[in-house]
């Protein structure tokens, strides 16, 4: 630092006697002793935005329950898949395994970040990019083109075929096993390195310790079906069976190819990432020979329209937002009008996208999927949203969000490639721009 100014205790001193005078803030301090600042700073004068009812509304499976995990873009896309698979089947409810899909997308992870950890082996443990890979180890969260990769090469199962464990469902502590057994093997890759120049060492090291996460794995969530028939009741009550699928032909019967037919679309206004283009983010991905994540970057307005198109033919749509502002869990509402943090504390929290992408004050944290919209005046008011908190919260599970949270909060939309006119699929198709691993476009949904 460069003669930096110390903090004063007269300054402070100063500042407790005006503070004092201000009845307001007597009247805050009493109001903050039992209760949080988003209780108090709760405004009443919510808009039209709070009546859950919407103009196109497309009924759904039922709400799933990612309980304490981070498997929301999990969730999410399991939700696209099963209606798709409703619609062919003519089936009113069923819900796909997302336990067999953490499963080896977990083991999937823990193989590519040892494989990342080998490809900057001749880097100090203090180099910025293998410290932020040490800092974002093996977690539940994903995005999109990483579920796909799972599903091509693993296919999908019915829950009831793989169901929930209790680590399955709260994946704190497999977690924080992996990511230290990641981290030990930085360090001692690293040694070995330094003292042989050679990798023949590294690599053998790396095959026992995955066997070692492949079985603490398969004893926490169980050992994944090879074989299995798929039982429903179709929306007239009547008993179907389906016998003798693996995961991979039960995929390629139900969705194959059309799983190819989704591209990722993110809304980045900064100034260095135009429009039109695409682009990935170096070391992010689940799956080494999978496909790469990669994102085409456009305008908000025309994102709303082409969700609106792919909501017009009756199919939900999944996105990431970032859940940490302006929201109300128990009440199902993501609403940007919902705090008064202006008037109590004089506080402005409006900021400009770009900026908030820039310097970390926002990115994409969560998946959830938009089931319906609310026009008015030929402009969308208010979105219907699919979430994975169970049942028990918000509209019985649903979630409202109004329009101006929306072009704040929403950074990732994943819709069908019809949509796009031909300028937006030649730019997808072009070769991405490849951002730092540590940029905000690479924030995992959780």
């Amino acid at each position: 630092m460069k003669n930096p100014e110390p903090f004063q205790i007269e300054n402070f001193t100063n500042f407790l006697s005006e503070y004092s005078k201000d009845p307001k803030n007597t009247i805050l301090r009493h109001a903050l002793l039992n209760q949080g600042v988003d209780t108090i700073t709760r405004s009443q004068d919510l808009p039209i935005e709070n009546d859950f009812k919407f103009s196109t509304d497309i009924k759904t499976m039922s709400i799933t329950n990612q309980k304490n995990t981070g498997r929301c873009w999990i969730f999410a896309g399991m939700n696209i898949l099963r209606e798709i698979i409703g619609k062919k089947l003519n089936i009113n409810n069923f819900e796909l395994s997302e336990s067999y899909f953490s499963l080896f997308d977990k083991l999937e992870k823990f193989n590519y970040e040892m494989e990342v950890i080998i490809d900057l082996i001749d880097k100090d443990y203090d180099d910025r990019t293998l410290k932020y890979i040490l800092n974002h180890t093996s977690t539940d969260g994903g995005q999109w083109d990483m579920f796909v990769n799972i599903i091509k090469k693993y296919g999908i199962v019915p829950k009831n075929i793989f169901p929930e464990t209790y680590s399955s469902s709260n994946t704190k502590m497999i977690s924080k096993l992996i990511n230290v057994e990641i981290r030990k093997f930085a360090s001692i890759s690293h040694e070995i390195y330094q003292n042989e120049k050679d990798l023949t060492n590294i690599r053998k090291n790396k095959n026992i310790l995955f066997n070692k996460i492949c079985t603490l794995m398969i004893n926490a969530f169980g050992i994944p079906p090879k074989n299995f028939d798929f039982e429903y009741f179709d929306k007239n009550e009547k008993k179907i069976i389906e016998k003798n699928f693996t995961p991979i032909s039960f995929f390629q019967n139900f969705i194959g190819n059309e799983i190819d037919d989704f591209i990722s679309l993110i809304n980045a206004p900064t100034k260095s990432k135009p429009f039109l283009k695409s682009y990935t983010i170096e070391y992010l991905n689940n799956v080494v020979e999978g496909k790469i994540v990669k994102h085409l970057n456009l305008p908000m307005n025309r994102i709303v329209e082409l969700i609106l198109n792919q909501l017009k033919e009756k199919e939900i749509v999944w996105f990431g937002a970032d859940v940490s502002y302006y929201g109300d869990k128990k009440q199902g509402n993501f609403n940007d009008k919902m705090f008064d943090f202006q008037t109590p504390f004089e506080l402005d929290f409006s900021f400009d996208k770009g900026e908030s992408l820039d310097y970390g004050i926002s990115a994409m944290n969560h998946a959830m999927c938009i089931s319906g919209v609310n026009i008015y005046e030929n402009e969308p008011k208010k979105w219907k949203i699919v979430n994975s908190w169970g049942s028990d919260k918000g509209h019985s599970g649903y979630f409202l969000m109004s329009h101006s949270w929306f072009e704040k909060y929403v950074f990732q939309v994943v819709v069908r490639k019809k949509f796009l006119n031909e300028d937006e699929l030649k730019a997808y198709e072009e070769n991405p721009i490849i951002l730092k691993p540590w940029d905000p476009m690479g924030a995992l949904a959780f």
